[in-house]
């Protein structure tokens, strides 16, 4: 079996590509290792000590790693783990856990009903133009809410902690959602 990988524009974070399906529907971050226990997976790769984020996206699994570590030492045995895991063809999660996305309540926007038009136009955009782009450099963006001209969303995998993540909100996605949709005026992370 061979794992491809992939520089993103987060030099923290590295895309690894099984070649198979990683999460058959939607995608998962674990930013702490506690929330990785839900994943054999992210549990090991947390346990090797300089990982600090594990994303799975549909093909690609993105991983993060501390300030000061090296991915000249950390890249074996991450790839160690990924090969012994899909060799194994062993589940992704805990037998009972939650595998879905998992968002803390406190960004949970709820948009005007008044709303629903335009938002259904920014979610169609978010999910056709956008996430492939960024799922491209190992990342995820979800939608979290509308408000007043301005749109919410979540930063996920390589997006999180990336250095051009600004720019990519402000230069891309604000510009494409205010051109097609001119509700919006302004696009901010949660």
């Amino acid at each position: 079996m061979l794992i491809e990988t992939e520089a993103t524009p987060n030099p923290a974070t590295v895309k690894f590509i099984p070649g198979r399906v990683v999460m058959g529907m939607g995608t998962r971050d674990f930013a702490t290792p506690e929330e990785a226990e839900a994943s054999p997976l992210a549990t090991a790769l947390f346990d090797l000590g300089d990982v600090t984020g594990v994303f799975f996206g549909g093909d690609f699994i993105s991983v993060t790693i501390a300030p000061g570590a090296q991915w000249s030492d950390v890249k074996p045995d991450i790839l160690s783990i990924l090969l012994d895991h899909f060799s194994a063809n062993m589940p992704l999660f805990t037998p009972g856990s939650a595998g879905e996305i998992v968002v803390p309540a406190e960004e949970e926007l709820s948009d005007d009903p008044e709303d629903a038009e335009i938002v259904a136009q920014i979610r169609e955009l978010i999910d056709t133009r956008v996430r492939p782009a960024v799922a491209n450099d190992g990342g995820d963006i979800i939608y979290r809410g509308f408000d007043k001209g301005t749109v919410y969303l979540r930063m996920q995998g390589a997006c999180s902690g990336c250095p051009s993540s600004t720019a990519t909100l402000k230069n891309g996605i604000e510009q494409l959602l205010k051109h097609y949709v001119p509700e919006v005026t302004e696009v901010r992370a949660v």
